[in-house]
């Protein structure tokens, strides 16, 4: 008998938490605004973010580097635009990017408004973050000479995905 009433308590606490788990507020499931230069959902909604890896979480959320030349973008040459992994929010347009043969993919500009310079950490270095989500990036460089720009966003590949572009 108390095999049954423990079992028929544990089926009502499973619907229960079911029902409470889905139930979503209709604010959670709306997308904020949709990119113009692709047709991916940007999410300003953190609830609404895209689910990291431990590695992605490890450099998006807790601000560390991904090993030089081990990155699925170093050597990516196709056009198209550049994404957070963690919101879809557009940062860097294909025509940017450019060797500096760091290891890392490494662009001279970035969509406007789309990336944040904050002194990193250590003092000396300027951090680059998402925007949108705050999601670390990598690092910006100035002064190098590069580019004419003069520019370089030195990116985690992991930090992104690449959204190539329709023909």
């Amino acid at each position: 008998m108390k095999l049954r009433i423990l079992r028929l308590g544990l089926s009502a606490f499973t619907v229960l938490f079911a029902m409470v788990a889905c139930g979503q507020n209709e604010d959670t499931l709306k997308v904020d605004k949709v990119s113009t230069f692709t047709n991916i959902e940007v999410m300003t909604d953190s609830n609404n973010w895209n689910e990291l890896t431990p590695e992605e979480a490890r450099v998006i959320v807790n601000k560390g580097t991904e090993m030089s030349w081990v990155g699925e973008y170093v050597d990516n040459h196709e056009d198209g635009t550049y994404i957070c992994r963690r919101c879809n929010a557009p940062l860097f347009n294909s025509d940017a990017k450019f060797d500096s043969r760091s290891g890392w993919p490494a662009f001279d500009d970035c969509v406007e408004g789309a990336v944040t310079e904050v002194l990193d950490a250590d003092g000396y270095r300027t951090e680059i973050v998402c925007s949108n989500c705050k999601g670390h990036l990598g690092h910006v460089f100035k002064g190098e000479h590069f580019t004419d720009k003069n520019t370089r966003h030195c990116v985690n590949s992991i930090s992104m995905k690449f959204i190539a572009e329709e023909e």
